[in-house]
């Protein structure tokens, strides 16, 4: 799914923009993050380097706004019925996913965010850790690490340097 929607996002923005910006707005989306990023700037050809510190500053941008503001938002978006249920399934899904994280702390943060799996990264790691009131100075290192990782994944991934190892 996030192959085919950051071709997609490719597709709609590919001539109109810089290719780095297109891979670094890609980079920021909740759900795509640097998976969508990395995809994406492999179908550009944009060179790995570049692309991995793109996509690396893209995904980790939004993290300390999500770690400080998120729970106020949501307080706020409760407030009022239209919103007030789609925060209380976001609320749920993200903590529903935190059972890592409540039990091995900052280990589990660190896992959950580093393995690119769908519903897993920056987003909803930043999203847990503020929920389970675990204080920014803590979970901010942790995540950047984790996108870190999960982008040398993706990396390895999208432009294939697994080939080298054989696998």
């Amino acid at each position: 799914m996030t192959e085919a929607i950051a071709d997609y996002l490719v597709g709609i923005f590919q001539g109109t923009i810089p290719e780095e910006l297109i891979i670094f707005l890609i980079s920021m989306m909740p759900i795509l993050e640097l998976r969508g990023g990395m995809i994406a700037a492999k179908l550009l050809g944009v060179e790995l380097l570049r692309a991995f510190v793109i996509c690396y500053i893209g995904n980790i941008l939004p993290i300390p706004f999500i770690l400080l503001f998120i729970r106020k938002i949501f307080e706020f978006l409760k407030k009022f019925g239209p919103t007030r249920k789609l925060v209380e399934k976001l609320e749920t899904k993200s903590l529903s996913k935190s059972e890592k994280v409540k039990r091995w702390r900052n280990w589990g943060l660190l896992a959950f965010v580093a393995i690119p799996l769908p519903g897993t990264g920056g987003w909803t790691g930043a999203l847990i850790a503020a929920l389970l009131d675990i204080r920014i100075r803590n979970s901010f290192p942790i995540i950047a690490l984790g996108v870190l990782i999960a982008n040398l994944i993706m990396s390895a991934f999208s432009y294939g340097l697994l080939g080298i190892f054989g696998l």
